[in-house]
């Protein structure tokens, strides 16, 4: 893999006016780039080479059909997400709200117990695009849960929502829990095992043609932060990964299109690793789906904070979701959706303004 070329678009501008031979695109959303790193790995490390974007076009046919394939995907606009009657918009940033349905989870667990369709409801009149239900915890050290309990947790809720004609997506691993929440109305499966932990998953999501989010992830979430260890630089690790999960679900019969990627923030990660996955996050579009990233009152936070509680990590999930959308990452899975959407409509009005001839 050492002979590789990865391509990471940087050196972001506040717009392309008078810029056309010297700015690019990205994906099809609010930031332009005038650079481009091109990576390459030597053992352990990166060695990184940028350019501006012209030269970088110049260079392509050299650098191989891969670096094509990736350019190509970087500039390609993503098409909107179909959940259902509801369409989400990827030219811009949309927020995903976690709504857990379990006592255990890491942050709120037990917050909406009795509630928590209520609480979807006042997530999406707060401005998420996309209410992510789940049954089951999948903190570090979580054990799983029945497949029959998932589905009680959960499916009420689904319908309730679903039935408001809210956006909705099932957070789980398991493909009985797929159907059932396909069934009452999800539009979107979000897979934390990337459809690895059971072997029907692909066949569920396939069949019922909805988008699926493939998540990173290191081990299974009762040992995964037991000392993880990546053999090479952890953004290329995820990279070559994903890319693999993609190649396996477009197998199934899951259209690219309709795949979303998430580096798996904190899934087998330590403080470092989750670090420099996102500072790299834009390499990711050479992938050519859309981008989640799910950063919220991560544990990482808390490291970095004096050991700060998960009720008292917003402003660093913020820091890190701002982080990200300057990245050009499309999705944004938080607990704080009135907070965090606040934010990226700051953010979002600071690129219209940039983009506003005059």
């Amino acid at each position: 893999m050492s002979d590789r070329v990865y391509l990471r678009p940087t050196s972001f501008i506040d717009a392309p006016f008078g810029l056309d031979e010297q700015a690019r695109r990205l994906a099809g959303g609010l930031l332009w780039f005038s650079a481009v790193e091109i990576v390459r790995v030597e053992g352990r490390r990166l060695a990184v080479e940028l350019l501006p974007v012209a030269e970088l076009e110049r260079r392509l046919p050299e650098l191989g059909a891969g670096a094509q394939a990736a350019w190509a995907n970087i500039l390609k606009p993503r098409a909107p997400l179909a959940l259902g009657s509801r369409t989400v918009r990827l030219d811009q940033p949309q927020v995903v709200g976690i709504l857990n349905t379990t006592p255990d989870s890491f942050s709120d667990g037990g917050r909406f117990e009795g509630g928590e369709a209520d609480a979807g409801f006042a997530m999406a009149s707060a401005g998420a695009a996309i209410v992510d239900v789940g049954g089951e915890s999948t903190r570090p050290g979580a054990k799983p849960v029945w497949e029959g309990d998932e589905v009680t947790r959960v499916l009420p809720v689904v319908q309730r929502l679903a039935a408001s004609g809210t956006a909705v997506s099932i957070d789980t691993r398991k493909s009985v829990v797929m159907e059932a929440a396909l069934g009452a109305g999800a539009g979107m499966v979000n897979d934390v095992s990337a459809l690895l932990w059971d072997e029907r998953s692909a066949g569920v999501v396939a069949k019922a043609g909805c988008p699926v989010v493939l998540m990173h992830h290191q081990g299974d979430p009762e040992t995964m932060q037991q000392a993880p260890h990546y053999e090479r630089p952890v953004l290329v690790e995820v990279y070559d990964w994903l890319e693999a999960r993609i190649a396996a679900a477009e197998a199934a019969g899951i259209a690219r299109e309709r795949i979303v990627v998430d580096p798996g923030f904190g899934f087998g990660k330590n403080v470092q690793h989750n670090l420099q996955a996102m500072n790299g996050l834009s390499m990711l579009h050479g992938l050519g789906c859309a981008v989640m990233i799910g950063a919220s009152r991560k544990r990482t936070i808390g490291a970095i904070s004096a050991e700060a509680p998960a009720d008292r990590r917003l402003a660093g999930s913020i820091a890190f979701a701002l982080k990200a959308a300057d990245q050009g990452v499309q999705l944004f899975r938080v607990h704080d959706v009135e907070e965090s959407v606040q934010a990226l409509r700051v953010w979002r009005a600071m690129r219209d303004c940039a983009l506003t001839p005059g």
